[in-house]
């Protein structure tokens, strides 16, 4: 047995008291996807200087360059690139969008919600707010937002993954500082008509979490450890992350997870076209594909194009598989992502 399977047949009674419960969402489609990523592109051989070494990086994270923001943008100016492409796929006018969901970790602000910026600067009247769920942040809107579609209260909703996460990590720490990019995803969400509604949609989904602050986190900066000048000299404004721990964890509730909503559709492996799960590192794609059982020609990867991009990791995956047209419509796709929290969002969705 190998020590991922040892690791998961260790955790196995406890993976399944604290998974979460499974939900369904039908009658909401996914109308149409965008993406952008900052002009500027860093490759590994760019970060060599900081004592980074190219090869290490491609071997360990599947990583070869990630796209950097520049010093005037942040992540409402990234949002709103993706939004215009996704508005203009879709054909929605900006004054049609009446919900603004952003899933950021590095919001323009602390308030006002960089949703609230992306609404004015879009010229939408519609309500908008952030969610807070790191690399699952995505996953958490997406669920959210189709809940509002699904009760009739909203015909267009705009969900956004953007993030600078380039701003959050520390030159200095040369495991993590690699892994980060800049980018934004976005997705627009509509009822479906009624000949599609009783099919597609969120056919099952997950959300769950287990609190763990020390596996992930920014330790400084909130109410709980205001900035100061002792915690900018220690260096507690960046990203802290306990790999290793965090390597097991989501191997295991990747595989926990979608085996949940698998059940629960009353469907299995062999039914899902196209797997998208957060593209965090190669090593924990190819970790969880292998355990689960995952035929990897479904697994969707671009991770070597834009390194982690937290929250915006899923839809910009999505939207370049639907570019590709690697999707069509009546395609069922498992979506994972999973991140600080420690936090997870699985679903099924029939494109």
């Amino acid at each position: 047995m190998s020590t991922i399977e040892s690791t998961i047949a260790e955790e196995s009674s406890l993976s399944q008291s604290r998974r979460g419960r499974v939900g369904t969402c039908l009658g909401v489609s996914i109308a149409a996807t965008g993406s952008y990523a900052p002009n500027q592109v860093v490759t590994n051989e760019d970060l060599a200087e900081l004592g980074c070494d190219s090869d290490w990086i491609v071997q360990r994270t599947g990583i070869r360059q990630r796209r950097k923001a520049s010093s005037d943008q942040a992540s409402s100016d990234l949002a709103y690139e993706a939004a215009l492409r996704c508005l203009a796929s879709a054909g929605v006018k900006p004054s049609e969008v009446d919900l603004v969901i952003c899933a950021t970790m590095t919001p323009d602000h602390v308030t006002p919600s960089t949703a609230c910026v992306l609404q004015k600067r879009l010229g939408c009247i519609a309500p908008a707010f952030d969610v807070s769920a790191a690399c699952s942040g995505f996953m958490y809107a997406l669920v959210t937002g189709a809940q509002f579609v699904r009760s009739g209260s909203t015909r267009n909703a705009l969900i956004v993954g953007c993030e600078v996460m380039s701003r959050t990590v520390n030159t200095q720490d040369i495991k993590t500082y690699p892994l980060f990019g800049d980018g934004a995803g976005a997705a627009l969400l509509q009822p479906c008509s009624s000949v599609r509604s009783k099919s597609t949609g969120l056919i099952s989904f997950t959300l769950g979490s287990e609190g763990d602050l020390h596996a992930l986190c920014i330790p400084a900066g909130g109410s709980r450890e205001p900035t100061s000048v002792e915690t900018l000299n220690c260096g507690r404004q960046y990203l802290s992350m306990d790999g290793r721990t965090v390597f097991k964890w989501a191997v295991r509730i990747v595989a926990d997870s979608s085996r949940d909503v698998l059940a629960a559709a009353g469907l299995t492996l062999a039914d899902v076209d196209l797997v998208i799960l957060h593209q965090a590192n190669i090593r924990i794609i190819d970790a969880a594909v292998s355990h689960f059982g995952i035929p990897k020609e479904k697994v969707f990867v671009n991770l070597d194009k834009y390194g982690n991009t937290s929250a915006a990791s899923i839809p910009m995956a999505l939207d370049d598989a639907n570019r590709q047209g690697l999707i069509k419509r009546g395609d069922i796709v498992l979506l994972c992502g999973f991140g600080a929290g420690l936090s997870w969002g699985t679903s099924l969705l029939r494109w």
